[in-house]
């Protein structure tokens, strides 16, 4: 391969992959570094240089300037070193000289090339072997391969870090007995069985809705996790479906949810002019009933936030009318609700779901009493 062909692959290589041109030079420096060290028996003291104009690569090999033994015997500069025998007696001797005349070069040599190079200054020359090219293409791939998928997986764990708790669609690509996989562009998310809609149908091939649960990095590339049942999913939802969420206007206070069967949402604005319940709900429910289709048919209640606390604990355990809430502990956001006998079942709902919901909405815990109760309580309600 010449340069021209060199540097037009890494140019296609870079369009196709999305890979900066200069992650592509690093990986070939080091795998060519490494293909002519195997190949050639080199010791480290080699250099790749690669021409990102032509393409041209060339391999260089550099020594260290290094003092000849007999100069330093004959200047008094030969090196020594202090030694302790067993008696704890010292001695100085000469230190054995080292020179490998693959690594080192005297200063004698080194100044019949370079006039005024100096001690521990390193001196190069071009050693590149006319079928390099051959070895080297064949010996460097693995490694290039290596880095370009490492390179690739930092650009998807990037693009998909920032998108942890968002919504994204994708399509199902495959499926086996936990999980779906999502195709998602780049790469794949895992969608689990168990975070899915209860109840819900996904057909192979269908384009879905899915939220970002989980972004990890790990040896075998970003995984990326999804789910349709997590509580935020709702969020992200209104957020698409209704225009006055997206721009601010309406906002989300918090979002209680129990997939497949219902969700609590609570809702409110700063500004006195909009109904954020009935904008989310939309003219005859076109708004709600979009979400509540992508939903499999879960049940929503869109509540009314409140800044006092007791008005939006009752909000928030609709559709029971009739209470009476009394706020035991702030701190600790405990609350006591008292109902009547008819409303007692829609307070508590179904296997204790609508006061549990509630609870997480509003971040109380939540005791609810009949009105025989509180009065036994010492609790009078007028």
């Amino acid at each position: 391969m010449n340069g021209k062909e060199f540097k037009k692959a890494v140019d296609a290589l870079s369009e196709e992959k999305g890979i900066d041109k200069e992650t592509i030079y690093e990986a070939m420096t080091l795998a060519l570094t490494s293909a002519y060290k195997k190949n050639y028996h080199s010791l480290s003291n080699v250099r790749v240089d690669i021409n990102k104009e032509t393409g041209d690569i060339k391999i260089f090999s550099y020594k260290t300037v290094v003092f000849d033994e007999e100069w330093e015997k004959e200047e008094g500069k030969y090196e020594t070193e202090i030694i302790t025998d067993e008696d704890g007696n010292e001695e100085e001797v000469e230190k054995d000289y080292y020179f490998d005349d693959r690594i080192h070069i005297t200063l004698e040599e080194a100044r019949k090339k370079v006039k005024d190079i100096q001690i521990g200054e390193t001196i190069e020359e071009e050693v590149t072997p006319k079928d390099f090219g051959r070895v080297a293409a064949a010996t460097a791939k693995q490694v290039v391969v290596q880095k370009i998928r490492e390179a690739e997986r930092e650009i998807i764990n990037n693009e998909f870090e920032d998108k942890k708790d968002e919504m994204v669609v994708g399509t199902v690509a495959m499926e086996d007995v936990r999980n779906y996989y999502i195709d998602l562009g780049r790469t794949q998310g895992i969608l689990p069985k168990s975070e899915t809609i209860p109840g819900e149908t996904i057909k192979m091939g269908s384009s879905v809705k899915v939220y970002i649960s989980k972004v990890e990095n790990n040896s075998k590339g970003p995984l990326i996790l999804l789910s349709r049942n997590h509580y935020g999913f709702v969020k992200r939802l209104f957020e698409l479906e209704i225009p006055e969420i997206n721009e601010g206007i309406i906002l989300v206070y918090s979002v209680a949810r129990e997939a497949g069967n219902r969700t609590k949402i609570a809702v409110y604005s700063e500004n006195p002019n909009v109904d954020p319940v009935g904008a989310c709900i939309g003219e005859r429910g076109s708004r709600i009933n979009r979400i509540i289709e992508e939903l499999n048919g879960e049940k929503i209640d869109v509540v009314p936030y409140d800044n006092d606390e007791a008005r939006f604990i009752e909000n928030a355990l609709s559709p029971a009318k009739d209470l009476h809430i009394f706020v035991t502990d702030e701190k600790k956001k405990e609350a006591l609700v008292v109902v009547d006998d008819d409303n007692l079942s829609l307070a508590i709902g179904k296997k204790g779901l609508n006061v549990r919901l509630a609870s997480r909405l509003t971040h109380h815990k939540l005791d609810i009493k009949t009105i025989q109760e509180a009065k036994e309580m010492g609790i009078n309600i007028a």
